[in-house]
């Protein structure tokens, strides 16, 4: 008998949809970078090494922080995001 392997989509979705990833900048110059903190307990521990390691590259960073990680991103916080940002850094940590 030989064993299976199942994987689960934590997604939740009925129909898997096929994504394309999204173009990748050539360089960062002059880019502005978003760090989400989903507010997942030492998440941001994760996050500020990031967020060090972008700034002593020259790289401007903005941080931003979900109010809960059981739930989407409120739009107005993903609107801010979208509006002041090219690029964004999502992170969590269990």
């Amino acid at each position: 008998m030989s064993a299976s392997l199942v994987l689960l989509d934590p997604t939740s979705e009925r129909s898997p949809v096929a994504r394309a990833l999204s173009p990748r900048p050539a360089s960062l110059d002059g880019l502005a970078v978003a760090i989400l903190d989903i507010s997942k307990a030492r998440g941001n521990v994760f996050l500020d090494r990031v967020a060090e390691r972008l700034a002593a590259q020259g790289i401007r960073v903005n941080r931003y922080r979900k109010p809960t990680f059981t739930r989407p991103a409120p739009t107005a916080l993903r609107q801010q995001i979208a509006a002041e940002n090219q690029l964004v850094i999502e992170g969590l940590a269990d």
